[in-house]
């Protein structure tokens, strides 16, 4: 038997009490929308992570702390650091939910709470795989930091401003991400990069105040009407997007990373039928991957204005809002496309307002980085299969705080279900996948004591 075949032992002997513990860590709310139970859960991680044996804490910031921990058993040998978020979604409605979301209830083999996919359980799981290998071998094979962020739920708007402050405390080889959901098939995934965001508003007024669409109609210029025709100027019906100079910084794929997004399935009517499409949005002819990986997305996210109750109200509005946003790819930033959104919309519509509501950077570390063979090993120790290769998922998560400002690869091994529900009602994690997940964080630490660290 290995030693990692002991620890493999060691979790699965204690897959129940590894519940029992998950589901007592979900009963503690900790929604950072709402400032709710975040200190308390924050001292939880800490006494948590302490047990362990780390140097632990709770680091102020001007918002909700960071829990940071660290173990260095092993000179020589890498060192990981482990980015999750402990704070979660505001659970409304709550209506909506078969169980209250913050009284764990198994079902059908799951877990539901809030929370429980999205990122507690995820992160949990790698805190219980460096206690199986300290229960076993009374040491970690290689150096682990542990970063737990109380933001994450909000956009992250103070990491950027705490890794810089205490990088000499972050000094790592590669960081790694439990979060997200497995391939829809289940199988794992290893990702190595996400696209950015840029939020912006854009505010018109033409007039002092609502009126009577009849008695000034034809005269008083309608809100609704300046930002429909404001954004139809912004993207066609064929789904270009018509912003000059928003494309110019885009990096093309590498041939890697075209090979490995070519390589991977969609079951595209499985999806259409999944989400009741009747089509993909244009450009047909893009393929699926392409368009959650290399492009950037213009999105209408609500437009705002007039009067949308019941019955009829022939009214003329004054004021009209469309939020929006950009998502972004390499080497796109959200300060270059705020800046094109603004350039454009004084072409086309001068009397419309453009408010940024922040952004996030694009993050992608090479698919031949020395840490990928190491992390694809470990995926197929604990799972029995190689994983899928993602050049990039289609959402936005801080990790470009860890490639752009500490210069680190980074990569991410989702561990909840495709269906995990998180940030909707009835969120969720397979007890299956969760008890995978431990043993997926434990075997990442065995590759990664095993190789010998990168110059």
């Amino acid at each position: 038997m290995t030693e990692l075949d002991r620890v493999f032992a060691h979790i699965d002997a204690h897959r129940d009490d590894h519940v029992a513990r998950l589901m007592d860590y979900l009963k503690h709310p900790s929604i950072s929308a709402h400032d709710i139970g975040i200190r308390e859960v924050a001292s939880l991680l800490v006494e948590t992570l302490q047990a362990l044996g780390m140097e632990a804490e709770a680091v102020p910031t001007k918002g909700h702390p960071m829990v940071l921990g660290r173990r260095a058993d092993a000179p020589g040998a890498p060192t990981v650091l482990l980015y999750g978020h402990y704070d979660v979604q505001p659970a409304d409605p709550l209506e909506a939910w078969d169980s209250p979301p913050f009284e764990p209830t198994i079902r059908d083999g799951r877990i539901y709470a809030r929370g429980a996919g999205d990122n507690k359980g995820q992160h949990f799981a790698q805190l219980l795989a460096i206690e199986a290998h300290l229960a076993v071998h009374g040491k970690l094979p290689c150096n682990v930091i542990v970063l737990l962020e109380g933001e994450e739920e909000i956009g992250s708007p103070r990491i950027a401003d705490f890794v810089r402050d205490h990088a000499d405390r972050l000094k790592a080889d590669l960081v790694v991400t439990a979060d997200g959901p497995l391939h829809p098939s289940g199988r794992a995934i290893l990702n190595f990069g996400v696209r950015g965001m840029a939020g912006f508003d854009l505010v018109v007024r033409t007039g002092r105040t609502d009126a009577h669409s009849g008695n000034h109609g034809g005269t008083m210029p309608n809100a609704i009407w300046t930002l429909v025709h404001l954004l139809a100027t912004m993207k066609t019906p064929d789904g270009r997007i018509t912003i000059d100079g928003l494309h110019d910084p885009i990096l093309p794929p590498t041939e890697a990373e075209r090979a490995a997004a070519d390589a991977l399935p969609v079951d595209l009517d499985g999806y259409m039928q999944e989400m009741g499409l009747e089509r993909l949005d244009a450009p047909a002819d893009r393929p699926y991957h392409d368009r959650l990986m290399f492009h950037p997305t213009l999105t209408i996210n609500g437009l705002h204005g007039g009067y949308d109750g019941p019955g009829s109200k022939t009214v003329l509005p004054c004021a009209a809002v469309a939020k929006c946003d950009i998502r972004l790819v390499p080497d796109m930033t959200p300060d270059q496309a705020l800046d094109r959104v603004r350039a454009h919309v004084a072409r086309h519509a001068p009397e419309v307002e453009v408010i940024a509501r922040g952004g996030m950077l694009p993050s992608r570390t090479p698919i031949d980085s020395p840490y990928t063979a190491p992390l694809v090993e470990a995926l197929r120790a604990a799972r029995g299969e190689d994983p899928y290769l993602y050049p990039s998922m289609g959402g936005s998560l801080p990790d470009y705080v860890f490639t752009k400002i500490l210069g680190l690869p980074a990569f991410g091994t989702p561990y909840a279900n495709a269906d995990e529900a998180n940030h909707a009602p009835n969120e969720n994690i397979e007890i299956e996948l969760f008890h995978a997940g431990i043993r997926t964080g434990a075997a990442l630490l065995d590759r990664l004591g095993r190789m010998e660290r990168p110059a």
